[in-house]
């Protein structure tokens, strides 16, 4: 279930050539994505905050739990950020790949 969270599709093969809308296309996924791994940390580091806080608060042992769920998360976050990131970064470059190949074969 957690693959099919973090997967993308399968390897692009395209049937035309890649006009400029198409290349346009993939810049914005490309700052999407830049956008979408600075979320993650963001997300990550408000869970280390607040996980930091419960931890130092005094005569609340019960939140101490709840400190240590936030420090996990904090690490699983950002490790599913940057793999994301990482993937579809890979993704995009055999795309642009693909298009300068159909490019010089005009």
């Amino acid at each position: 279930m957690l693959k099919n969270l973090i997967s993308f599709s399968k390897k692009f093969e395209p049937k035309e050539e890649i006009i400029l809308r198409d290349y346009l296309a993939m810049e914005r996924t490309k700052l999407a994505n830049e956008r979408t791994l600075l979320s993650y940390i963001r997300t990550s580091l408000y869970l280390l905050i607040g996980g930091i806080a419960l931890l130092q608060l005094e005569g609340f042992d019960d939140l101490k739990i709840v400190g240590h769920l936030a420090l996990v998360l904090t690490v699983i976050f950002l490790v599913i950020g940057i793999f994301r990131f990482l993937k579809l970064n890979r993704n995009l470059k055999n795309y642009y790949k693909i298009m300068k190949q159909q490019r010089g074969q005009e």
